[in-house]
This record gives structure tokens, sequence and C-alpha cells, in this order.
């Protein structure tokens, strides 16, 4: 019949890249981790689907997957070469020891420094993105992974490449289910209606759904079919995050909220922005409690033991003034603060000697 895709791929890599094994992959393309012979280190080769290739402008494209290859930062997982295979355009990128988000959401719940970590990480990377003209489009848990104790995003432009390279076609951008350029779940209301203006205000909308099912375990509307999914994105507000994650903090449950406003508008504008709240949930957190509660109990103690040796003080003073006054043996006093554990030898006025 056809030729298998894997045995078609690698007579287009050559002996460049020697594919190794398939991995999952998902609806816009099929993912093959190779070898590449030159400098001995494993990639990701990424091949779109027929459905997604079907009418589109390859040249165009690769032309948008160049844009995207330009992007060098510590969170964001480069693309190394682009090309295509048959009429099915490829790209190629590092592979990545290490899971996705959508893999860690498995154990639930996440602890909130953990997920505001891997979000500070993904902020960092929309800021860079997006200061460069790069909006990602497909922002969402599988499209996170983590490398060490660090988020990177991966899949940088793909989408945004796919719907400019097919605006040369008679259908414009996709937007019917199962072929739209997003996934419904984290797809934002303009995104949703094929607004011709969508710019990189959809990706926080994105970033707000992913962070929401990071804490929540769910995403905002889950549970609903594809379609019903899209019209709640257009319509509905999501129930609070502090309802489903009470320990959340006031600043991340504020932003989380805020990116997923309906109007771009009344979104946070940027992704530096959507950084300095997460910055401001670390520094209001729980880990500043710790120094101060140290130092509340230090200034007790100190108070404490003041007031003791205060009184202390006032009890040896009447004790001494009653000696005097009432002629009592001297014995009284010594014993009296040899109780009190004071330790009567090393008292100041115990060694002024007996009463005249």
């Amino acid at each position: 019949m056809t030729i298998d895709l894997r045995d078609q791929l690698q007579r287009t890599l050559g002996t460049t890249y020697v594919l190794d094994r398939e991995l999952g992959g998902g609806g816009m393309s099929r993912v093959f981790v190779a070898h590449e012979t030159a400098l001995g280190r494993r990639v990701v080769v990424k091949v779109l689907s027929p459905e997604l290739a079907a009418g589109l402008n390859v040249e165009r494209f690769r032309r948008e997957i160049q844009l995207a290859a330009q992007l060098q930062h510590p969170h964001i997982v480069p693309v190394l070469a682009a090309g295509e295979t048959e009429g099915l355009p490829y790209y190629i990128m590092p592979f990545v020891e290490g899971e996705s988000l959508r893999a860690r959401l498995a154990a639930q719940p996440l602890p909130i420094a953990d997920v505001l970590s891997w979000l500070r990480d993904a902020a960092r990377a929309l800021a860079y993105a997006h200061a460069r003209g790069v909006v990602h489009r497909d922002i969402k848990p599988d499209n996170v992974l983590l490398s060490g104790n660090s988020a990177v995003v991966t899949d940088f432009g793909v989408a945004k490449a796919l719907s400019n390279a097919r605006a040369d076609t008679a259908s414009g951008t996709l937007t019917s289910v199962g072929t739209s350029l997003g996934t419904p779940a984290y797809m934002a209301p303009e995104q949703v209606a094929a607004d011709p203006d969508t710019n990189h205000r959809a990706d926080l909308y994105s970033f707000g759904a992913m962070a929401y099912e990071l804490l929540a375990g769910r995403s905002p509307f889950a549970g609903r079919t594809p379609q019903k999914m899209l019209a709640a994105q257009m319509t509905e507000r999501p129930e609070a995050i502090e309802q489903l994650r009470p320990d959340t903090p006031p600043h991340l449950a504020s932003v989380i909220m805020r990116c997923l406003e309906k109007d771009p508008g009344d979104r946070p504008q940027t992704a530096d922005a959507v950084l300095r709240e997460l910055d401001a949930s670390v520094s209001s957190g729980g880990r500043q409690a710790g120094p101060a509660i140290v130092l509340a109990s230090r200034r007790t103690l100190g108070r404490a033991l003041a007031i003791y040796a205060a009184a202390f003080l006032v009890v040896a003073i009447v004790a001494r003034a009653a000696i005097i006054a009432l002629g009592l043996p001297d014995w009284v006093f010594s014993g009296r603060a040899d109780r009190d554990g004071a330790g009567a030898a090393g008292h100041p006025l115990h060694r002024d000697g007996p009463a005249a």
C-alpha cells in the first residue's frame, strides 16, 4: 500500500537523524525520538498530521517556524530544524528528560510552592517570546515540560505558524473542533471566535486556565463536550479558584482569575505583569512567616524574663525592708531567696551582710 510514515520520514532525514522510537504524540502531530549522529544527542521529530497539513502552504509554514527558531531562552525548548516529508511538514527540537505538567497532574493536590515555581518559569518564557512577536496559542499542561527543577515551554509558535500558513487558503484559520489551532479547555474567547486581532493576551488566558487546573486538579470547564467547552469559554465565568483550593495565596488567586477574563482588556496586559504578580505571591507567602514567628518568640521571651526579674527585685526589696523594720533574723530573707531559685550568694542585697 503506502510507505509507512516512519520509513518515509527516515528516508527524508537520511543519516543526519536516526529514528529510535515513536512517542505518544497528539492530534496535531506524530512524535518520534531520534539520534542526531553528528552531535550524539537525542532529539524529537514532530510530523504534522495529514489533516492539518491538507491545504497548508508548506513554504509559509517553514518561514513562520524560522521565526520561532530564533527564540533562545532557558525556559523555551528551541526549534533546531524544520522541513517536509512527502508534503507533511516536520520540525525538530531537543529531547527533554522529564515529564510534562500533564503527567504531574496525576499527583493531586500539587504543592502551592511547586505550582508557583512552574508558573513563574512559564511566564518568563511567555514574556521573552511576546517581546519578540511570537505568540504560542496553545499553552496547556501538555506543552510545559519539567527539566530538573525548571519548567520549559515547548512548541512555541507552531500553532501560529499553522494559522498563518493556512491564511493563504480559502478556509482561513482553523476553528472547527478537532482541527482548531488550540485546545478547547484552554482557548481564549477571541481564539474561539477566530478574531483576526487575537494577540499575546490569548496566551495569558490559556496560562490562567493551565494555572487553574494545576491548583484545582481540573480545567475551568471540565466535564463538557468540546463544543460546550468552547461555548463556556465565550460566556461563562469559572468558579473562583479559592473555592476549589482554599489554600491558594490571594495574589495567586487574583492573577489567575484576571487572566481568565473574557475581554482581553480586562486581563493583565503582559506576561511581565503576570510574572510580577506571581513574584508578589511568593514574597507574601508562608515562607515569610517563619522568621517573623522566630523574632516574635524571642521578643516575647525577652519581655517575660524582664518582667520576672523586676518582680523578683520587688519581692527582694520588700523582704529586706521587712527584716529591717520588724527585726526579723537575716536567715528569713536568705531562705526565701533560696526557695525562689535566685541563688542567695549571688544577690547584691544579700552581700550587704546582716542588718544592724
